[in-house]
C-alpha cells in the first residue's frame, strides 16, 4: 500500500449510487494497479456491491459511515451534523494524508464547504473554484472555471480564478503563456454586468495575457485557453452544452438506426472512428473537475454521471494526484509573483477600481 496512490471515493453520492460506483472502481482497477481505494459509505451495502463485481479485497477498504449527505441538505446545515458522514470522512482521509485525492458525486455545495473548512486554502485564495476542461475538436480545450462552486463572485474572487486556471492551463493543457477571457453576453467592451465590467478593468490592468470577453458559442472555437466566470453562469453553460452534445449524439444515432441495411453496414465498418469522434462530445468522457485553491485533491463528479463518467472522474484523480498538481499550482503562483502577477493584485488597484466606479 505504501508504494500506491490512495484515493478516498464518497460512495454514497450519486443518482447511480453504490452499485455505478463499485463498476467504476472495478473498470479502473482494470487499467491501473497502483491505486488503493477507501471507500466510504454504509459498509453493509458496499460490501455487497464490491464482492459483486468482483473486486479484489487488496485493492480496496470499506470505512463504515452512519450518514449520507442529501442532494438537498444546505451546507450550513449539512456541515453542523456531518461528523460521520461517508462524504466528511472522505475528506479527512485526504486532510490526514491517507489518501491524495477524494472523489464524490455528491452535494456540491456541501462538498465545497466541508473540504473548504477541513482542508483549508492555498495562500492568499479567498474561494475554491471548480475548474473542468471544456473540449473542442481541434485542441486540447479550454479550461473554464468557476462551473458550479460559488453561484455569487466578486471581481477578485474572479481574479483569482483566472491566475489558478492559467497555472492549470500550463500543466494539463501544457500552454506556456494561456491567454484569458471572460464569458459575456457579447464580445464589445461595453457588454455585460458591472461584475464583468469591473473583472474586465482588472485583467487589463494585469500582465495576463487577456483577450477580453468571450461569447458561448466561441469557446469551443478555441478562442481562448482560460475562461473566467461566476459559478452561476459557468455552470448553467457547461449544462447546456451536455444537454445539447447529448442532443446531438441522440440525433447521430437515430440517423444510423433509420439508414438501412447501408447505414449500419458503415458504421460497423467505421465503429472506432465514430466512437472517438463522439467521445469529443460525450459527457461522461469528460466527467471528473477539480475543486482549485485547496489545499488537496477534490474531484467533483457529476450526481448523475453514468458508470463510465464515475470511471473518468477516478482517472482524473488519479493523473491530478500523479501530476502533484497542488505543489506544482504553488510553483506556478510563486512564478506569476515574481513576474508582477500577484494574488495580491486587486488589493493593490481596489482603491483606483473604487474611483472609476464610484463604489468602496
Amino acid at each position: 500500500m505504501a508504494d500506491k496512490i490512495g484515493i478516498a471515493v464518497d460512495a454514497m453520492g450519486g443518482s447511480g449510487g453504490p452499485s455505478a460506483i463499485a463498476r467504476a472502481i472495478k473498470n479502473f482497477t482494470s487499467f491501473n494497479d497502483d491505486v488503493f481505494f477507501h471507500i466510504f459509505g454504509k459498509k453493509t451495502v458496499l460490501k455487497k456491491e464490491l464482492e459483486n463485481v468482483g473486486l479484489k479485497p487488496k485493492d480496496y477498504s470499506i470505512i463504515d459511515c452512519k450518514d449520507v449527505i442529501l442532494d438537498n441538505e444546505k451546507p450550513n446545515e449539512a456541515w453542523r451534523k456531518s461528523k460521520s458522514s461517508s462524504m466528511r470522512k472522505a475528506i479527512e482521509a485526504v486532510r490526514d494524508k491517507k489518501a491524495e485525492a477524494v472523489v464524490s458525486c455528491g452535494n456540491t455545495g456541501v462538498l465545497m464547504l466541508t473540504a473548504k473548512m477541513l482542508l483549508k486554502m492555498l495562500p492568499h485564495i479567498k474561494r475554491p473554484s471548480i475548474v473542468g476542461v471544456i473540449p473542442s475538436s481541434t485542441s486540447k480545450g479550454t479550461v473554464m472555471l468557476d462551473i458550479g462552486a460559488n453561484v455569487e463572485c466578486n471581481e477578485e474572487h474572479l481574479f483569482h480564478f483566472a491566475i489558478m486556471g492559467c497555472c492549470f492551463a500550463k500543466i494539463v493543457l501544457e500552454r506556456d503563456d494561456p491567454t484569458v477571457g471572460i464569458l459575456n453576453i457579447g464580445s464589445e467592451q461595453i457588454k455585460g454586468r458591472l461584475l464583468e465590467q469591473k473583472i474586465y478593468t482588472l485583467l487589463q490592468k494585469s500582465k495576463l495575457n487577456f483577450i477580453g470577453f468571450v461569447e458561448g458559442h466561441e469557446v469551443v472555437k478555441d478562442k481562448v485557453d482560460v475562461l473566467v466566470t461566476d459559478g452561476f453562469s459557468g455552470n448553467i453553460f457547461l449544462k447546456a452544452s451536455e444537454g445539447a452534445a447529448e442532443m446531438c449524439m441522440d440525433i447521430f444515432r437515430g440517423a444510423i438506426k433509420n439508414a438501412g441495411i447501408l447505414g449500419k453496414v458503415a458504421s460497423l465498418l467505421l465503429r472506432s472512428k465514430l466512437k472517438a469522434a463522439l467521445s469529443v462530445i460525450s459527457p461522461n468522457q469528460h466527467n471528473g473537475a477539480m475543486l482549485i485553491g485547496l489545499n488537496g485533491i477534490v474531484v467533483k463528479s457529476h450526481g448523475s454521471a453514468s458508470t463510465e463518467g464515475i470511471e473518468h472522474a477516478l482517472h482524473v484523480a488519479y493523473r491530478l494526484s500523479k501530476e502533484k498538481i497542488n505543489e506544482r499550482i504553488k510553483e506556478e503562483l510563486n512564478k506569476m509573483d515574481k513576474k508582477g502577477i500577484s494574488l495580491n493584485f486587486v488589493d493593490k488597484i481596489k482603491q483606483k477600481s473604487a474611483e472609476i466606479f464610484g463604489r468602496k
